[in-house]
């Protein structure tokens, strides 16, 4: 596997281990433990496994390798550690740093998930976290300690769509030794270069555009292997969080056609914010590739292209929110993003819902926001059918 292929030569071919039979769709080792031939060798193993020795399915498989060796070829990292879950990759890599007595700096706008292990069970172990606007360099600049030990946002917002400078935040965390961990779930593998831009630790949730088609939880970390292997791998595989080796089938799978389904559904979802922006019943469109998003250039620069979500800030508050979303008819209403099928979620009332309502203000996560994840289905087909959701409002 060469490390100058271009990620969509890596995406099909990167990390295969083949067993003897040759197979061309790669193999489901679907198993918990493995046999040794002897005492000694079972010894020698659980001393110092090799590369390709497992010994049991909670530290490691062979499938499972497949997808963490791949994911690390498109990403630019060293080494990954798949995981459960997206939150239990977000938390894995956390807990797994980080003792008390540690300071976290974090942006503010966050997954509602994210917040609670940031806010709630980091603080709860003697975590001191402080957030800051994640769009203000200012305020990294104040925040940062010299006992500040990690830094993590969001590279791109959910579900408000702000984008962070990563470079020039990883410069400023990096000049006080921390280490700089990113949720890139946003911006996608197909669009980011975060490690080239200066993260230490990438965190994706595979649930999203990996898997891409709604089907199976997981989660993957990315980083230099001296932190995957000495750091997180130790506490992963001793609380749980690991990827079974069928869903890291399912995300292999995924990874083969992800550069065609993302690049498709970033196109999709421009379209439809050129299509919807001065609608009458819209306070804003919220998408990073259109020339209305106030970080426009730094997402020209960071990423190339704005990613497959966009945000519809409806006038009228809930009650038109909802009027929207249950006018639409092609999109599906859930919470999932990054799916073939188009998603719309109204965050205040479900991801965001957990937050109080001052704070979902100051985020910007006002009652008439309507997040939509754009799908595959025919561009005209979904900006005719979001108009006319648009109209009844």
């Amino acid at each position: 596997m060469s490390n100058n292929w271009n990620k969509a030569t890596k995406a099909v071919h990167g990390g295969i281990r083949r067993s003897q039979y040759g197979e061309v769709s790669e193999a489901i080792f679907l198993t918990q433990g493995f046999v040794y031939d002897t005492a000694e060798a079972a010894e020698a193993r659980f001393q110092n496994a090799g590369e390709d020795e497992f010994i049991y399915a909670r530290y490691g498989n062979p499938t499972v390798k497949m997808f963490e060796d791949r994911i690390a070829l498109i990403e630019g990292a060293e080494d990954a550690f798949a995981t459960a879950s997206g939150m239990a990759a977000v938390s894995g890599a956390l807990m797994a740093m980080l003792k008390a007595g540690d300071h976290v700096v974090a942006a503010r706008a966050l997954f509602g998930s994210c917040l609670y292990v940031l806010d709630d069970v980091l603080q709860r172990f003697g975590v001191e976290v402080t957030f800051v606007d994640g769009t203000d360099l200012d305020q990294w600049r104040a925040a940062l300690r010299p006992d500040t030990a990690a830094v993590f946002f969001e590279s791109v917002s959910n579900p408000t769509l702000e984008v962070i400078d990563i470079r020039a935040v990883c410069e400023l965390a990096h000049a006080v030794g921390a280490t700089i961990l990113v949720d890139n779930v946003f911006a996608t593998p197909v669009f980011s270069d975060a490690i080239a831009q200066g993260a230490d630790v990438v965190i994706y949730s595979a649930t999203k555009h990996i898997d891409g088609q709604g089907r199976a939880l997981g989660g993957v970390i990315l980083g230099t292997k001296e932190f995957i292997r000495k750091t997180v791998e130790p506490y992963m595989k001793h609380t749980g969080g690991s990827m079974s080796p069928f869903t890291a089938w399912v995300m292999l799978k995924g990874l083969e056609t992800l550069e065609l389904r993302v690049r498709a559904q970033a196109a999709g979802a421009l379209a439809i914010a050129e299509a919807v922006q001065g609608h009458p019943a819209l306070a804003r469109a919220i998408y990073p590739g259109h020339p209305s998003h106030p970080q426009f250039d730094l997402v020209k620069a960071q990423m190339g292209k704005g990613g497959t979500v966009l945000s519809l800030d409806t006038k009228g508050g809930q009650g038109a929110a909802f009027a929207f979303v249950n006018a639409l008819k092609i999109a599906v209403i859930s919470n999932n993003l990054g799916d073939a099928k188009s998603i719309v979620t109204h965050p205040a009332t479900t991801t965001h819902s957990r937050l109080p309502e001052d704070q979902r203000a100051e985020l910007g996560i006002t009652p008439g926001l309507v997040r939509i994840s754009v799908g595959l289905e025919d561009v005209d087909d979904l900006i005719g059918d979001i108009l006319q959701a648009l109209n009844t409002v």
